[in-house]
């Protein structure tokens, strides 16, 4: 045996056959964690990470239902979204629109306050008064203008001639109201509403 150890050949190949072995250990030592990482890597799944997901399996199509299922919960979504924009749109037009009625129906109200009309059962009673105060002095008519509400007086005066209502007006200018100021005001007021009054047809003959 020891002279087996001496000689040269069979030292070389001891040797050799030493180095390969302790080679292959280290490589086995090395490279052991590395296969073990990479069958826990295509290990299956347990159960409870695939109960995660809500299923006890988990497949390409079970996938794809819960992608078309997202999809189909945002596109619900956004049409929600988008009806209410609608309908929020619509309560502002409705409420634009309240105001535009509300605003017409105001400026009627307007338009039938200025413009006096004489109906048909007092025609013949002012008729008769313009015919009367027309009679009068203009400080007279004045007198009586002056105590009457603007509505009456525009009537009367709609039937008078013009010269005459130009006398009134005159003498209303220089006579004072019952607040010290000219009535000169009232009968800028009452000359624009005989403009608005809605003319009256004259009286047919019996």
């Amino acid at each position: 045996m020891i002279a087996k150890l001496q000689n040269p050949i069979f030292a070389a190949a001891f040797s050799l056959l030493l180095s390969v072995g302790i080679g292959v250990a280290l490589c086995a030592k090395m490279i052991g964690p590395l296969l073990q990482q990479a069958a826990a890597a295509h290990a299956p799944k347990e159960p409870t990470e695939l109960k995660k997901k809500g299923w006890d399996f988990w497949t390409i199509e079970i996938e794809n239902l819960s992608n078309e299922l997202k999809e189909e919960r945002a596109r619900l979504r956004k049409q929600s979204d988008q009806q209410d924009q609608r309908a929020a749109r619509l309560a502002a037009e409705e409420k634009e629109l309240a105001k535009v009625r509300d605003d017409i129906d105001a400026l009627r109200k307007e338009i039938a306050d200025k413009v006096i009309e004489i109906s048909a059962d007092e025609q013949k009673n002012i008729r008769t008064l313009s015919q009367t105060y027309a009679t009068l002095t203009p400080r007279a008519a004045v007198a009586i203008f002056k105590e009457m509400d603007d509505t009456t007086a525009v009537k009367i005066l709609s039937l008078m001639k013009s010269d005459v209502v130009g006398a009134i007006f005159e003498q209303m200018s220089m006579t004072l109201g019952s607040d010290g100021t000219p009535l000169a005001r009232r009968a800028a007021l009452l000359s624009e509403k005989l403009r608005l009054m809605k003319a009256t047809k004259p009286p047919t003959a019996s």
